[in-house]
């Protein structure tokens, strides 16, 4: 049974830095690409970041380029968001994902992820 369990969320002020982490198990990690999702209240689940299965790979959503990075450590079966300069914008509930087999490259559609954690809330203040 594949868990996946995410920490790292919390409250922080404009231009802080919070970093997201995300523990799997239940299959071989080093296998399946990893992303990061957040839902804004009212509003619908978006992309965030995708990191391929070795880590060589990953795709962010424009909004967060440049801000945002996604790292993974596959000895640890740990994914990481690593995120700087956080505006209100940024407030939502962060969900770790992970993505089908595929051989190379990422996803940002939220169909093709199997696996979800149950999120974490980070909150920015303005």
């Amino acid at each position: 049974q594949v868990q996946l369990v995410e920490s790292g969320g919390g409250l922080v002020q404009t231009g802080g830095s919070l970093r997201l982490s995300c523990a799997a198990s239940g299959r071989t990690f080093s296998y399946y690409p990893m992303g990061w999702f957040r839902q804004a209240p009212g509003k619908e689940r978006e992309f965030v970041a995708a990191i391929s299965r070795d880590g060589r790979t990953t795709e962010y959503t424009d909004s967060v380029k440049g801000r945002f990075t996604i790292s993974r450590d596959n000895a640890k079966n740990t994914v990481y968001l690593q995120m700087n300069s956080l505006k209100p914008e940024d407030t939502a509930v962060y969900y770790c994902a992970q993505d089908k087999f595929r051989l190379s490259g990422t996803s940002a559609k939220s169909t093709e992820y199997e696996y979800w954690g149950q999120g974490t809330l980070v909150t920015v203040s303005s």
